[in-house]
């Protein structure tokens, strides 16, 4: 790329790519570390362990703790604070947890995100492959440039390296675990330290016993490169240390770097601008005097995925138009992604201090914010999420003459939503800083926001209702097993533990009161607590609804389906044919603006399937077929392909009232809908003679983890 440089130059000290990784509670030196991009630092995942106060070879996730790093360079050292990101905990050979007075073992690796990152980090050094006989140099975490310790790689054994000292000069010892080694012949890091072989001690005194000719001495062992990579690669983290070349003869570059001639003024003007842009990426640059040409701005803009972004907000700060109309020239850039280094950092610390609530729904958000997105990340994967999002132009909604707004945007207004002040405040002002990067107006952004506020009131006003769910399970005939759990709104909370009792339909059905009488609900205009059963695929015209306490004593025969709404639920049919798992939480998404569709006699069974599956926007099914094998297999295929709403009528031998009925009924309010035809069928039967089944999967609220039985296949 010529004037932007990936490496380090030849007369940089390459002791300054050395990171300190202090200890969070004395600020000494836990051990070392390297920078491997943009606010991201590489080191052992035993170091950020004893950083932290842990066991050295503990493999638990780190959470949120925090840790010191120290930076250095020819200014001298800068003090930043970091997070774990990827956490590769140290494994045995066989999988298995490292035990004090192991010699070798695997992973142990940690990527480190810097917090609050700026843009005048060092620039990552060159990486190559290990290899025998290699001489490279070793730092202590310490920062001292005179700390280095002469090694010769002496043998490659798999996935571990083996290295030995100089007899003069300083030996590889504590502190110096996690640190980079260097190459000066291939003026590269080729590995990182991982541990000492310490001489023996006295069993007695403690101390070490007299030097022998026999001992062996100033022997370490390291992570060779390519063992690094291995494990890296996966995760997306060096994904950008080996861009493809770039095509020269490419038009699309000889038409952007024209552009770019004409948006960068020659001279002092372009240096400025390629200072700017190689500080902003993470890389280095050739001159302070001689400017890039416009046609390695060009390259580098094709080989960073982050560089067009980067030099958009450079230009932003600028007077005139030109990064508008560098941004319209954006689409000759395939590889471009949409937020600059400095904004995904930003982003991934923010999103990084939801709270476990709040991160365990960033999937809902998504979903409220995109509901036509194929694919949903589920929020546990933080980059898969950003990534995915990343590569969305536009959110679905577009005005003439209007910059399309982001799908990410989009999303993180919504995700906003789920957090609280400040973090609440912060996601809003970043999303506000992006935008106006990208020219979008405020009012296109302002109608995002008020869609998301919209959208978290609807959340708010449907998680408020209280569920009891109820997993039934047969066991003898008239006889029924019951797990009953309830959701108040802090998630489940199992009040049954008997798996071994069962329960006649009456007595199940008093069982049920029960637990709805020990529910917390909120006075006023509060909606009856929504009896949720769990079924098998044998179960769905389980009549769970026409159950009744008959109490002794009591005035009202308490049936269940005329008091609270009831609805089933089977669990194991979609997580039989999970491949509609994406196709359910998209439908669901869509139930307030979804299609209905109705199935009715004269349909062949044998095309429900091929019909559903090309009518994603399909979020509801009435099943207008007289009882038998058809029926349930109807049933049983809309469920499976992940329609979340599904009407029948348990007792139709004719064209259904109950569908008829149903249909001039909102999704939205069918449970309470079937609730109230249960109560007007008990009063007057032959003005309503169905008796409605009401199939309702939630996509937004949990379910327990259940051990049905393993269901037979329907003949």
């Amino acid at each position: 790329m010529g004037w932007f440089l990936g490496g380090t130059a030849p007369d940089e000290d390459p002791s300054h790519h050395v990171v300190s990784v202090r200890r969070a509670d004395t600020d000494r030196t836990a051990g070392a570390g390297v920078v491997i991009g943009v606010g991201t630092v590489l080191t052992c995942a035993h170091v950020v362990n004893d950083a932290l106060g842990r066991a050295p070879f503990d493999p638990r996730e780190p959470g949120l703790g925090t840790v010191p790093v120290d930076l250095h360079g020819r200014l001298g050292s800068r003090r930043h604070y970091a997070h774990v990101e990827h956490w590769i905990p140290p494994r045995s050979a066989n999988g298995g947890k490292v035990r004090e007075g192991d010699r070798t073992w695997l992973g142990d690796l940690a990527v480190l995100r810097l917090e609050g990152t700026s843009s005048d980090l060092p620039v990552p050094p060159r990486r190559a492959m290990m290899s025998p006989h290699q001489r490279a140099l070793a730092w202590h975490g310490g920062g001292d440039e005179s700390s280095f310790a002469e090694v010769t790689v002496t043998m490659i054994t798999g996935p571990v390296g083996y290295v030995d000292g100089a007899p003069t000069g300083k030996a590889v010892g504590p502190g110096y675990s996690g640190g980079p080694l260097w190459s000066s012949d291939h003026h590269a890091v080729v590995g990182l330290v991982a541990a000492h072989f310490m001489p023996e001690r006295d069993p007695a005194s403690g101390r070490f016993g007299p030097y022998s000719p026999q001992d062996m001495i100033r022997r370490s062992w390291v992570i060779p490169w390519q063992r690094i990579e291995d494990e890296l690669l996966p995760l997306g983290v060096l994904d950008e240390a080996a861009p493809d070349p770039i095509d020269l003869e490419d038009p699309a570059v000889g038409v952007l770097a024209a552009l770019l001639a004409e948006l960068l003024p020659p001279g002092n003007g372009r240096v400025e601008h390629g200072r700017r842009l190689a500080r902003a990426c993470g890389v280095r640059y050739a001159s302070d005097v001689t400017p890039p040409a416009p046609e390695e701005f060009a390259s580098f803009l094709f080989a960073h995925p982050r560089a067009l972004p980067a030099l958009t907000a450079i230009l932003r700060s600028e007077p005139g138009d030109s990064a508008d109309r560098l941004l319209t020239a954006a689409g000759l850039v395939p590889t471009a992604l949409l937020l600059t280094p400095q904004e995904y950092g930003e982003l991934r610390t923010r999103l990084r201090l939801m709270d476990d609530e709040a991160r365990g729904r960033l999937g809902e958000a998504v979903r409220g914010a995109l509901p036509h997105l194929a694919v949903y990340p589920d929020g546990r994967d933080l980059d898969g999420l950003l990534g995915q999002l990343e590569e969305f132009a536009g959110d679905g909604r577009h005005s003439e003459g209007e910059q399309r707004v982001p799908a990410l945007l989009r999303a993180m207004e919504y995700v906003a939503e789920l957090c609280a002040e400040p973090l609440r405040a912060e996601l809003r002002l970043w999303t506000k800083a992006v935008a106006a990067r990208l020219g979008i107006s405020r009012g296109a952004l302002a109608e995002r926001r008020e869609d998301a506020l919209v959208w978290i009131r609807s959340v708010r006003e449907r998680s408020a209702r209280v569920r009891v769910l109820v997993e039934v399970t047969r066991a003898g005939p008239g006889r029924h097993r019951l797990g009953v759990w309830c959701d108040e709104g802090s998630g489940l909370r199992r009040v049954s533990c008997e798996s071994t009792v069962s329960y006649t339909s009456s007595e199940a059905a008093q069982e049920v009161l029960r637990a709805v009488t020990s529910l917390t609900i909120a006075a006023g205009s509060a909606p009856p607590p929504m009896v949720e059963v769990l079924v098998d695929r044998d179960g769905l015209d389980l009549p769970v609804d026409e159950w009744a306490a008959r109490m002794p004593g009591e005035l009202v025969p308490g049936v269940l389906g005329v008091e609270f709404p009831v609805v089933v639920h089977c669990p194991e049919l979609l997580r039989r044919h999970g491949r509609f798992l994406s196709h359910w939480r998209t439908r669901w998404s869509l139930l307030d603006s979804g299609e209905f569709f109705t199935i009715d006699a004269s349909m062949n069974p044998d095309t429900v399937y091929p019909e559903l599956v090309n009518r994603l926007d399909t979020v509801r099914v009435s099943v207008d077929v007289p009882p038998g094998r058809s029926r349930r297999r109807i049933v049983q295929t809309c469920l499976a392909l992940g329609i979340p709403v599904v009407v029948w009528d348990r007792g139709s031998n004719e064209t259904s009232h109950v569908v008829r009925y149903m249909a001039e009924v909102a999704t939205r309010q069918l449970p309470e809908g079937v609730r109230g035809y249960r109560a007007n069928a008990l009063a007057r039967p032959p003005d309503f003679p169905g008796r409605p089944v009401l199939a309702w999967a939630d996509a937004d609220r949990a379910v327990p983890r259940l051990q049905l039985s393993e269901p037979q296949e329907s003949t």
